[in-house]
């Protein structure tokens, strides 16, 4: 097992089909759904969140496209591909346009993008604006090659996102891309297949609002995994790479499989979707030997936290939200919340599905996620640095936690929670939300992921919805709490509703908590502890 283990090479940061064949990386073999989707309609459009590997299924379709039968030995696709026909192949990567300082900045590095191309093809000089050097494109490589085109266009919003908020430079940009895009409508009979790439929606760009037979398959089962590490492919073929971790963290296999699925696991993009874990987590999880966050490693987006602030985003309503589709797979210039966004950039997914009242329930995919929305908010919000906050106080309650003793844990975070220093930005909001009783599930619920334990909130039950359950390695606490109450009516609820019951089966010690607040002092008025039992 050593052996198999030792030879993988893992993809990590490489996006290049061809390069990952040729040089005997790691491949989860997505062929045969590659197949599929270039059957299904002319033009096509997915939406992932980033680093989920949509570049990656970019250039797997320009190598089909291309015809490189020699890169898809031994894959799925090759019990379906009969022909290999090559078709020529305009593959653009709109990442690279990101954060452009002006218009006429975005229209020069549209039209760089397609240089190489236009030295190969030849260009017009009346071709001065990139909706024209894309149409020019597209006609010389038809009449030259004799076949239509292939055009594949990976990140198509990224130089929207980050003006989101700059009404005139927004509209600026999107003039530019509609003229951009306009081009693949006007030029269909030439154009053999349209594959688009994005994370959001953006229906006034032309690509939505002439393209009228662009299949969006962003929610379709039959997708869901094209991007993304199922529960199958993980279990099987990554069997040596978890055996290998287990023997690093001197686990069972069992034990090593559990703990990687709580912390890369859980995204769902429809529903009827497998549990997909994040192949870009995963593969650098592999590669480093080491569990970490690395979704992370270059920060909250920008524009996801522009987008927070704009619309003044209650963080205490995150995690379990009932929702139609509408109100997450929307058009980016009709959002009225940020929730599309959260969903679309994967800080949210979809954890069910109703299919009598047409709702789904969103939540936050896994622990990773969890943890980087502590990071990633608590400067936003509160304006402490989660690390520093990590040092102090957390790390004491971190080790009464794990003594369970819970007691000094709850006066250490009484405490804290009297003496938060929260910004001016965030007076209003807090004199908005301390009332509720949301409020304070999210203050426990910031500190328990601070420190990387896994926390789940309104848990549904057979009676009725616990507020939260905790998860340390030897015990699972089940919290109840109120707002003004009393700790004797929060645990009174735990035991008439029947909240720990469940968990009694699970092996580990069962700890019952009813906890009260005081919206006049901001904290932890008192609170009651017992064992399951009791």
């Amino acid at each position: 097992m050593e052996n198999v283990y030792l030879a993988r090479r893992y993809p990590v940061g490489i996006q290049t089909f061809e390069r990952l064949r040729k040089e005997n990386y790691l491949y989860i073999d997505k062929t045969d759904l590659v197949w599929k989707i270039t059957k299904e309609s002319p033009y096509v459009f997915l939406s992932r969140p980033r680093r989920f590997g949509k570049s990656l299924l970019s250039t797997t379709l320009a190598a089909y496209f291309h015809g490189r039968k020699d890169l898809f030995e031994g894959l799925k696709i090759m019990q379906l591909e009969q022909e290999w026909e090559t078709y020529p192949v305009i593959h653009l990567d709109l990442s690279v346009a990101k954060r452009q300082p002006s218009a006429d900045e975005l229209r020069q590095t549209l039209m760089w993008l397609m240089n190489p191309l236009c030295e190969k093809y030849g260009r017009n000089e009346l071709e001065t604006s990139p909706g024209k050097m894309l149409n020019g494109l597209i006609h010389r490589v038809y009449e030259q090659t004799g076949k239509q085109v292939a055009v594949i266009i990976d990140e198509y919003d990224a130089p929207l996102l980050d003006v989101l908020h700059t009404s005139e430079q927004l509209e600026q940009f999107r003039n530019i891309m509609q003229e951009f895009y306009v081009q693949l409508k006007a030029n269909e009979a030439m154009i053999k297949f349209c594959f688009i790439t994005g994370i959001t929606k953006f229906s006034q760009l032309s690509i939505f609002s002439t393209i009228n037979n662009l299949l969006n398959v962003s929610m379709d089962p039959r997708y869901a995994a094209i991007c993304g590490i199922t529960e199958d492919e993980f279990s099987t073929d990554m069997a040596p790479d978890i055996a290998m971790l287990a023997r690093e963290y001197e686990c069972s296999p069992e034990e090593m499989h559990a703990k990687l699925k709580l912390q890369y696991d859980g995204y769902r993009f429809s529903e009827m979707s497998p549990d997909i874990y994040n192949p870009f987590s995963l593969l650098k999880c592999f590669n480093h030997r080491r569990i970490a966050n690395y979704w992370f490693d270059s920060g909250t987006p920008t524009f996801l936290i522009h987008q927070m602030q704009h619309f003044r985003t209650d963080i205490t309503t995150l995690d379990h939200l009932e929702v139609p589709s509408t109100a997450f797979d929307r058009p980016t210039e009709a959002m009225n919340t940020a929730l599309p966004l959260l969903y679309q950039t994967g800080y949210l997914t979809i954890k069910d599905y109703d299919r009598d009242s047409l709702a789904y329930t969103l939540g936050i995919p896994n622990q990773e996620v969890r943890l980087g929305f502590v990071d990633g908010l608590l400067p936003t919000y509160i304006g402490l640095d989660g690390a520093d906050v990590q040092m102090g106080f957390a790390l004491k309650f971190w080790r009464a936690l794990r003594k369970n003793d819970l007691d000094l844990a709850l006066r250490e975070m009484q405490a804290y929670l009297a003496g938060l220093p929260y910004i001016e930005g965030f007076k209003k909001k807090l004199e908005d939300i301390s009332n509720t009783e949301g409020f304070y599930e999210w203050s426990f619920y910031f500190i328990f992921n601070m420190l990387n334990v896994y926390t789940k909130t309104q848990v549904k039950c057979a009676g009725g919805r616990i507020d939260m359950v905790v998860y340390i390695p030897d015990t699972i606490y089940v919290f109840e709490l109120k707002v003004n109450g009393t700790a004797a009516d929060a645990l009174k609820q735990i035991d008439t509703k029947g909240y720990a019951i469940a968990y009694q089966t699970e092996g580990r010690k069962v700890v019952k908590a009813g906890v009260s607040f005081s919206t006049e002092s901001k904290t932890i008025k008192d609170w009651i502890i017992a064992d399951c039992g009791e």
